[in-house]
């Protein structure tokens, strides 16, 4: 079977597993896999989070909405258990990592790249509330991040944060091939300008087309993955770029790991590009609330496969 076909023959599966005071459930039953020689597979676990907004307690027992929910700890815990699990894992967030609880008043953002790091982060792009120090905080804690910036259409050429922040990256994981390439939402009316200065904001379809085209054709991606902090879709402003309308107007992605809107999706939307292939494109909420999962499975020609999961932490 051809690689696209797998993905129009699959239903991105769901579970919820639950952590804290209930034990770990069962994962969701496995995709049929009966088109491949299983001794030929190569499985690839997607790992992802977005807008954690410096939440690195637990929510308490008398949270009304999230009671005991979230937490570092249990989301390293279960990270740690699912690479025993499988060692081919890539773990990926997609912005906002700052501000919403006093460690990041306290702290700058110190604590949240630190913890990132023992966690061991392979990327983040960057989110608008990552700007909330201004690029002098956002640049005085760079050296606490082990971890890749990844961000293709912020210009930051003629500030302080020139270098530090890559268009792409490629992961290479049992020779598979994976570009990583990263979006941002326009600054303009959402950020203070002295917060961002000189930082050009590009426009992300023009830029997707050109990453996807360099990392597909020129660099031989088996898998194509975007960060976004676009958001995933907005009512008020049908004109506004967001996820859903970044799959239907590019090719060639894969699959789109969003942010910025807190929206919690049980499992991937599919949607079709303007080639008419499917994309995923998922996003996990908010506050570390959820972990999101998605296991490609690849045959011998590179075709591929999937499941997906959130899973709460």
């Amino acid at each position: 079977m051809k690689r696209r076909e797998f993905i129009e023959k699959t239903a991105a599966g769901t579970a919820l597993l639950s952590l804290g005071l209930a034990p770990l459930c069962s994962a969701a039953p496995r995709v049929s896999l009966s088109s491949f020689e299983t001794d030929d597979i190569k499985h690839l676990t997607i790992l992802h989070t977005n807008d954690v907004h410096s939440h690195i307690d637990p929510f308490p027992a008398d949270d009304p909405r999230n009671p005991n929910k979230g937490g570092v700890s249990r989301r390293a815990a279960l990270i740690e258990s699912i690479r025993k699990e499988n060692p081919n894992v890539l773990l990926l967030d997609a912005g906002d990592i700052f501000q919403g609880t006093p460690y990041f008043n306290y702290y700058g953002g110190e604590l949240e790249f630190k913890l990132m790091s023992m966690m061991k982060y392979d990327a983040s792009t960057i989110g608008n509330h990552d700007f909330d120090n201004g690029l002098d905080g956002l640049y005085a804690q760079m050296p606490h991040a082990s971890f890749e910036f990844i961000n293709s259409n912020y210009d930051f050429k003629n500030t302080i944060m020139n270098g530090l922040v890559k268009p792409y990256k490629i992961f290479n994981k049992d020779g598979i091939k994976i570009g990583v390439f990263g979006l941002g939402i326009e600054l303009d009316g959402l950020v203070d300008k002295k917060n961002y200065k000189e930082t050009v904001y590009n426009n992300p379809v023009e830029i997707a087309q050109d990453m996807t085209q360099l990392l597909k054709k020129e660099e031989k991606c088996d898998l194509i993955i975007c960060l976004s902090h676009l958001g995933y879709k907005y009512k008020e402003d049908d004109s506004k770029i967001c996820d859903l309308k970044l799959a239907e107007l590019t090719q060639d992605i894969d699959l789109i790991i969003g942010g910025h809107t807190h929206t919690f999706l049980d499992k991937p939307t599919i949607v079709k590009n303007k080639a008419g292939e499917n994309v995923l494109v998922n996003q996990v909420g908010c506050y570390g609330i959820n972990l999101g999962r998605i296991d490609f499975y690849f045959d011998k020609s590179k075709s591929h496969t999937n499941e997906a999961k959130s899973i709460i932490v």
